[in-house]
């Protein structure tokens, strides 16, 4: 959740870019992943695939992470799933600047992500609708 703002503006920046054409998610250095997060990879994927033309790129090492990922719905239908072992290039790969998060916006992102992992199967809307419905029921 405290990378959501940063996520979101790399976000914004990455898809009004003329050049964009690939979408690279490297979870390997993650040690955990929370339910905003999970929206936020959906998002990107969301958003990046109609101008990509094809399913952006995870790459996870971590068992857990990855299991994770594909009890959400991730795999070939959000993301392309490899381990680190499988990529071969990755000296293109770059770290994004962190942006400042406070509370409204943070609140706004994690009900946004929320409501994206909704709307990708039937399980993840059970498990997540009382969670969208306190926070929409909270003064934004």
């Amino acid at each position: 959740m405290t990378l959501c703002t940063t996520i979101d503006s790399c976000l914004n920046t990455m898809v009004q870019d003329r050049v964009f054409e690939s979408v690279t998610v490297d979870l390997t250095e993650a040690e955990g992943i929370d339910s905003t997060s999970l929206g936020l990879l959906a998002k990107i994927s969301r958003l990046a695939t109609p101008k990509m033309g094809q399913i952006p790129l995870l790459i996870s090492n971590h068992a857990d992470i990855t299991r994770i990922v594909e009890s959400m719905g991730f795999r070939d239908r959000v993301y392309t799933m490899i381990t680190q072992q499988d990529l071969t290039d990755a000296s293109s790969l770059q770290e994004a600047d962190l942006v400042p998060l406070d509370e409204t916006t943070a609140r706004a992102r994690v009900l946004e992500a929320h409501k994206i992992l909704m709307s990708l199967n039937e399980n993840n809307r059970r498990a997540f609708k009382d969670l969208v419905e306190c926070i929409e029921n909270q003064v934004l």
